[in-house]
């Protein structure tokens, strides 16, 4: 899997600058695989970029601005929404690829899938708690009512 950042390598805006700078830092600190892709400088690019962002991601004027980030032909999402992966610590999630054994990602995600587990078990326990307990009731009602049927 190859993640594509689309780039303007020449963008008079200094906003979209550190945007792009922020995505490639984090990805390169991570050590995740990507492939810079130039829209400034190459047609195809910029056409594959604007084509393959869905409508519903698109700004108002129809034009997505760099940084766009994809998995191979997926979309993945722009700068706001990797920003906030980036927060909730599901960058990996983000780009759609596992997060690398022994981090903490993987290994939070191991203690709560541990965590769930244990959940599930202690909801069974309680759960045939329960059920012996109204069973016994009802054998209880069984037993005064056959009695009081005696007397």
């Amino acid at each position: 899997m190859v993640i594509k950042v689309f780039l303007a390598s020449s963008s008079g805006s200094t906003a979209i600058k550190k945007k792009q700078q922020d995505v490639v830092g984090f990805l390169e600190a991570l050590k995740v695989e990507y492939d810079p892709l130039d829209i400034a400088c190459n047609e195809e690019n910029r056409m594959w970029m604007r084509q393959n962002v869905p409508e519903e991601k698109k700004p108002a004027n129809g034009i997505p601005l760099p940084p766009q980030i994809f998995n191979e032909e997926s979309y993945c999402g722009d700068y706001d929404t990797f920003f906030d992966a980036k927060e909730d610590n599901s960058v990996y999630a983000f780009l759609g690829l596992p997060p690398p054994p022994g981090s903490k990602t993987h290994a939070e995600e191991e203690e709560q899938d541990e965590a769930d587990d244990d959940r599930e078990e202690e909801d069974l326990q309680s759960e045939e708690e329960e059920e012996a307990e109204v069973q016994e009731e009802e054998e209880g009602d069984v037993e005064e009512t056959q009695e009081e049927e005696v007397e």
